[in-house]
């Protein structure tokens, strides 16, 4: 069997030995004749299994204890409307930065249920840029500043965190989540659905900080509830058990990689060897402004778009798939999570450079 390069932005390649691993496994986990997906999630065997892959995800993170981390279910999606409901907490407004597409559907479930204050935007540039942290109107009565550190559809990245004083800093990290070290410590809560650097679809991350959990909106639903579900211990329903174990065997190979730094300088330059090969061609651009590209999303346009379908043709019949852009942007798209080797995007310029030789 052959294994393709996917560049696709989620769901997105695992490691190959995570999923050789499950696949060992998936008949009978440790002797005990049973899949994980046939496990009580209360039962002592899978028990194991999340309290190890939380005491994994801590010591990669290095999480600090006065940290909550919950396993939940929903996407970022439910946790757009999670956030505020959970962290208004008798407030009636809260900061966002709008950087995308993600940005602006967050915003957007945020103002059903509080006054949003934009405190900066990059729409009016196509959301090519970060804006600058001089020009944002922050509101020291805010309830929490929410931004997306990477937008995954635009391909543009925070590479600093925000100073927000004592307003709790929230951050949608779905796709830039353990592709490097962070301080934890510098936010007020951080959630990640698991489909790009964590694992299958299904799972969400949240790590909220023990002093903003409790006095939610009354009509918030149990299962969305931060106070509810960690004193349940994630368990207040029945959990995405396949999804938290197999993120578990994540958080394993990050540390056999040799931990989060060593999987930021593999990121970094994997990054900047595909940036380096569109700057340095006629035929291919990236949008975005070189001190906001991403490490994980790289959007490029091809100099005629009406190849776009034969790149992408020739593309797969090399291995290489999944690189069409969003819709709503066109062009190509590459995603270089952790799971992708360096390989991979190395056979991806390779394939570039020739392409550009037969049709530039």
């Amino acid at each position: 069997m052959n294994r393709v390069f996917n560049f696709s932005a989620g769901p997105a390649m695992l490691p190959s030995a995570v999923l050789k691993q499950a696949r060992e496994e998936m008949l009978d986990w440790r002797g005990t004749g049973m899949s994980v997906m046939e496990m009580s999630h209360r039962g002592k065997e899978f028990m194991s299994i999340a309290e190890q892959a939380e005491a994994d995800l801590r010591e990669v993170l290095a999480i600090p204890d006065n940290y909550k981390v919950l396993f939940l279910q929903g996407g970022a999606s439910a946790q757009f409307a999670a956030i505020p409901m959970n962290l208004l907490r008798g407030r009636d407004r809260a900061d966002y930065v709008n950087t995308g597409a993600w940005s602006k559907k967050a915003i957007a479930a945020a103002k059903k249920y509080c006054n949003v204050n934009v405190v900066a935007s990059s729409e009016d540039s196509g959301f090519t840029t970060i804006p600058a942290f001089e020009d944002w109107s922050l509101d020291s009565d805010a309830a929490y500043l929410h931004y997306t550190p990477n937008e995954t559809i635009g391909g543009v990245e925070f590479h600093w965190i925000p100073e927000t004083g004592d307003v709790p800093l929230v951050a949608d990290m779905s796709s830039t989540i353990l592709s490097r070290p962070i301080d934890v410590s510098r936010f007020g809560l951080i959630y990640a659905g698991a489909q790009k650097n964590i694992g299958p679809a299904g799972l969400t991350l949240v790590i909220v900080r023990e002093d903003l959990i409790g006095d939610p909106d009354p009509a918030l639903p149990d299962v969305l509830s931060y106070s509810l579900q960690s004193k349940a211990g994630s368990m207040l329903n029945t959990p995405p058990t396949h999804g938290w174990y197999l993120a578990g065997l994540v958080f394993k190979w990050i540390k056999d990689q040799g931990g989060l730094d060593v999987v930021a300088e593999v990121n970094r330059r994997k990054a900047e060897k595909l940036y380096q090969a569109i700057d340095e061609s006629d035929f291919y651009a990236n949008p975005v402004e070189p001190q906001s590209r991403s490490w994980m999303n790289v959007p490029f346009t091809l100099a005629k778009p009406e190849l776009d379908g034969q790149f992408l043709e020739g593309a797969a019949a090399e291995g290489l798939v999944t690189l069409k852009g969003h819709r709503s942007v066109g062009g190509m798209r590459a995603s270089i999570y952790n799971a992708m080797p360096e390989a991979g995007v190395d056979a991806l310029i390779d394939f570039m450079r020739e392409f550009e030789k037969q049709n530039g």
